[in-house]
């Protein structure tokens, strides 16, 4: 580790204003970025807590969708969207561990947009809006590949909007170590058609399967994904598995979130 700066803004408008500073970054919940910056793969000069800024955290239902501050913990979602958003709840339950939950926030997962990461496959399925400090960006719009977004410099996640959907769930293959989808499908069934997403596959990060969504939309059954392939060729291969696992994976996940829901 290496000297900083670190300054606790306790409203979005003086969090806005510290990111203004040069080399100014935002310190969410510090999942990912407190082990970058321990190895050096990242070197602000300044941090910008937003962990105490209390317009950012809280879960409820606005206007027939849920919204989470970007701020809220994953064991807030965990126990606060159980009711209203089951799926997402349950989701937020199997994310890393008991520490990684009581400090990892929602606004920051999807702030960083990592390939394997949860929230993305949960809010692109849902077709959650993502609020910011300045605008409010369709879940579409928003993923832009692997570890990129809409965000532009200094931009804050303040919220997320999940319309809620008639049945949704999340199928979550586990790679032990890391705790992370090795590949996970998110499948959501609202009255005009189906959406799903995958997460943990591709090296263009989390996606939308297209045709899965077409075949389920005309009949909301796993026998209706027989014969759907993804190709490997732009899948994620590592020791863990190769882009064709990881392809056949995507049709095994999504055909036991189907199976959950059905």
């Amino acid at each position: 580790m290496y000297e900083f700066e670190i300054e606790r803004p306790s409203s979005v408008a003086d969090a806005v204003k510290a990111l203004g500073q040069e080399d100014a970054q935002p310190l969410s919940g510090g999942q990912t970025l407190i082990p970058t910056l321990k190895a050096r793969l990242a070197m602000p000069s300044v941090l910008v807590s937003l962990t105490g800024i209390k317009e950012l955290k809280g879960v409820e239902m606005r206007d027939g969708a849920l919204w989470i501050g970007g701020g809220t913990t994953h064991a807030t979602v965990m126990h606060d969207a159980a009711e209203s958003y089951p799926a997402l709840a349950k989701l937020a339950a199997r994310i890393g561990d008991p520490a990684v939950r009581n400090r990892g926030t929602i606004g920051g997962s999807l702030a960083n947009n990592d390939p394997s990461a949860c929230y993305p496959a949960a809010a692109l399925a849902s077709g959650a809006t993502i609020e910011t400090d300045r605008r409010a960006i369709a879940a579409d719009d928003y993923f832009q590949g692997m570890f990129t977004t809409a965000l532009e410099e200094g931009e804050i996640v303040t919220g997320v909007r999940f319309p809620i959907p008639q049945a949704a769930h999340y199928e979550k293959f586990i790679q032990p170590a890391s705790r992370f989808p090795l590949v996970a499908a998110y499948v959501a069934q609202f009255s005009d058609g189906v959406r799903v997403a995958i997460t943990g596959a591709s090296n263009e990060g989390v996606f939308r399967w297209t045709e899965a969504e077409a075949a389920l939309s005309e009949r909301f059954d796993a026998d209706a994904l027989e014969g759907l392939t993804l190709d490997g060729g732009n899948m994620i291969g590592d020791l863990h598995g190769s882009g064709a696992y990881r392809a056949h994976l995507c049709g095994v996940m999504t055909r036991r979130a189907v199976q959950a829901i059905a």
